[in-house]
């Protein structure tokens, strides 16, 4: 899909079980591979990251073997550097498979290329180049400087002694030497240069290589020393957490819709920093209740969260999804330390910045921070993702507020989660739509009246839109023939609806609209495309809490395809006719029955044959034919039909 529309959603509340995490995913992998012995890995993540990895290290000579459809594989690890001497490598925008394999392969004595998509050539590796070449690693870069793509070649290494890396731009630089360096067989000290960000993801680093036999001494986050003549041994048997970061979204979800969402595969034995995540939703008035192995959040009290300033170094990644939540704060949120968002999949402060002042909010950003000023209410947007899978699955959550939104190339989320819009819809709930469509003069207009008040409700009578345009049409003197004259009126048509009386601007043209040459003319419009779809997201603005009952032709088929309860009343064309020679006369304007009927007939002809969304019963629509009933009978049977 090129987008995925979600509509405004009353809040959030159930259960997800989290894929496994990507980190973990990726580091578990390569760690396996380098290993002696076989290891069995456990509810790996199934994305497009660690695809990238797995056919990296098929190509450098890894076996490995997937357990039918499961997410668990097995891995016979090389016992060292990998066999294979030559490979071309394309690793997409996997930074977790191209930092580390860039390391690792410098280390292996062999002749490597590697490449990524265009975004990756954009993503800095230099620090993590100058570090390797201090050992002796030949590297060569052959696009621009201190960037992939990367030519590595055979060289002779230096083992042993002090490598300085810098610590500012990316932990994933020390993640790579940290894990590489025991291939050297000595020992060796790693020295960062500079503040080291994101701290809990090299802890996650230190944890894996210890399960894998590998302990390195730390002291502080300034300086650690590899021991000499180290080797990679399999634990037999790693179980992947869940992603702590893809916890975010879910957590968010509970604290802002409400809740309670437990999130479960992470909790407080997690070895994974971003579940500190739940801690930062804790200051912001969240409640939050931990295990061992879940986590679960609810809203405030009070339902509105409270402004934050906080420093985020330490859950980059989590720290997206603290963006978004700000829309929701009760003042102005300013994100902090947060320079690493820069060199990511895509410039995300920048991208951030842009996203939120589409939906409303106020947004200042600096070269390390953001500040987010939530809006009073919330406009609906088309969310650009930017190819960045966190993009994506952060703006979802701007559909809590009341608000639908549209995510572009929603298909981003494969890199690491591919269901994530499936699991988010399972513990959300729309704003509920009642779809009553039908030919015209069969009674819906008065039946979902009564209906929307008896819910409590809002409102749309759909054909009151083309009403107007036609109106609008013949007042500005633009002919019915005219498709684009059309559409511009239709796109800036000044119409409200207010106590069941509709308006055009100030003026209230509630009788004007129903007489006969309007209704003709909104049957002539009706049936253009790009008047239809000029009105398309309009219609759908009107779906608002607590809940919405629309009324026309297409709202169940276009406007609202996924409509909880859709209805199909009708009635016969005599029926039809002595109801509306009724309300003419009643209104004591002049009416010929003959016409009337002819009329209607010739609508129906019409509605059931044009190209566009063609007057149907769909096969989920319940059939209520009104010519043998009182509008109170249809009333009380659509009612029924909500209520079960």
């Amino acid at each position: 899909m090129d987008f995925l529309d979600l509509p405004p959603l009353l809040g959030a509340s159930g259960r997800v079980r989290l894929p496994g995490s990507k980190s973990i995913s990726n580091r578990t992998l390569l760690l396996a591979a380098l290993a002696e012995g076989e290891t069995d890995i456990r509810d790996l993540l199934a994305s497009d990251d660690v695809e990238r990895m797995l056919e990296a290290l098929r190509a450098l000579g890894v076996e490995w073997t997937r357990d039918g459809e499961s997410d668990n594989y097995r891995v016979r690890g090389v016992g060292g550097p990998f066999p294979v001497k030559a490979a071309d490598l394309f690793l997409g925008n996997a930074g977790t498979a191209f930092r580390p394999l860039t390391a690792a392969l410098a280390l292996s004595g062999g002749e490597y290329r590697l490449s990524g998509v265009p975004r990756m050539h954009e993503r800095p590796i230099g620090d993590l180049v100058d570090g390797l070449r201090q050992i002796g690693a030949d590297i060569c870069y052959t696009g621009n400087d201190g960037f992939p793509p990367l030519h590595i070649r055979p060289a002779a290494i230096r083992s042993g002694g002090v490598v300085r890396v810098r610590g500012d731009v990316s932990s994933q630089f020390l993640t790579a030497l940290l894990m590489a360096l025991p291939l050297t067989g000595v020992a060796t000290t790693v020295e960062v240069v500079g503040e080291l960000i994101s701290k809990p993801y090299i802890g996650i680093t230190l944890d894996l290589m210890a399960r894998f036999g590998v302990v390195v001494q730390r002291e502080g986050w300034e300086r650690f020393t590899m021991p000499g003549g180290v080797r990679y041994r399999t634990p037999g048997v790693v179980f992947v957490e869940g992603d702590a970061s893809s916890a975010s979204y879910f957590l968010a979800a509970g604290a802002i819709g409400g809740g309670p969402v437990r999130v479960e595969g992470v909790g407080r034995s997690s070895i994974q920093g971003d579940v500190r995540f739940a801690e930062a939703l804790r200051q912001l008035g969240a409640r939050i209740d931990m295990g061992d192995n879940w986590i679960e959040a609810r809203a405030p009290e009070g339902r509105r969260l409270k402004a934050f300033d906080l420093d985020l170094n330490h859950i980059p990644d989590a720290a997206m999804t603290l963006a978004v939540t700000a829309l929701f704060a009760d003042g102005p949120c300013r994100l902090r330390n947060i320079a690493s968002w820069r060199v990511k999949e895509t410039d995300r402060i920048a991208a951030m910045a842009n996203e939120l002042r589409k939906v409303g909010a106020a947004v200042k950003e600096g070269a390390d921070y953001l500040c987010v000023t939530p809006p009073a209410r919330l406009v609906p947007a088309a969310i650009d993702t930017y190819d960045d899978h966190r993009m994506a699955m952060c703006f979802s959550l701007v559909s809590l507020g009341d608000c639908r939104v549209r995510i572009n190339d929603p298909k981003c989320v494969n890199k690491t989660f591919p269901t994530y819009f499936e699991r988010f819809g399972e513990v959300t709930r729309p704003v509920p739509v009642v779809a009553i469509d039908g030919p015209s003069a069969s009674g819906k207009g008065t039946v979902a009246a009564r209906v929307a008040e008896a819910l409590g409700y809002h409102c749309l009578d759909s054909g009151s839109l083309y009403r107007l345009v036609a109106l609008a049409a013949m007042r500005a003197g633009v002919s019915f023939d005219d498709e684009p004259g059309l559409a511009r009126l239709a796109a800036t048509l000044p119409a409200r609806f207010a106590e069941g009386r509709v308006f055009l601007g100030e003026e209230d043209v509630t009788d004007a609209i129903r007489t006969e040459e309007a209704s003709v003319g909104a049957s002539k419009v009706a049936v253009l495309a790009e008047v239809r779809a000029a009105l398309l997201d309009r219609q759908r603005e009107y779906r608002h809490a607590p809940g919405l009952v629309a009324e026309g032709r297409d709202m169940g088929s276009v406007v609202f395809p996924d409509a909880g309860t859709k209805i199909f009343l009708t009635a016969t064309a005599q029926a039809r006719a002595t109801r509306r020679y009724k309300q003419l006369i009643e209104k004591g304007m002049a009416a010929n029955m003959k016409s009337l009927l002819k009329d209607l007939q010739d609508r129906d002809a019409r509605d059931a044959a044009r190209p566009v969304a063609p007057l149907q019963k769909l096969p989920d629509a319940a059939l209520l034919d009104t010519t043998e009933m009182d509008v109170e009978q249809a009333v009380g049977f659509v009612l029924d039909r909500v209520r079960s």
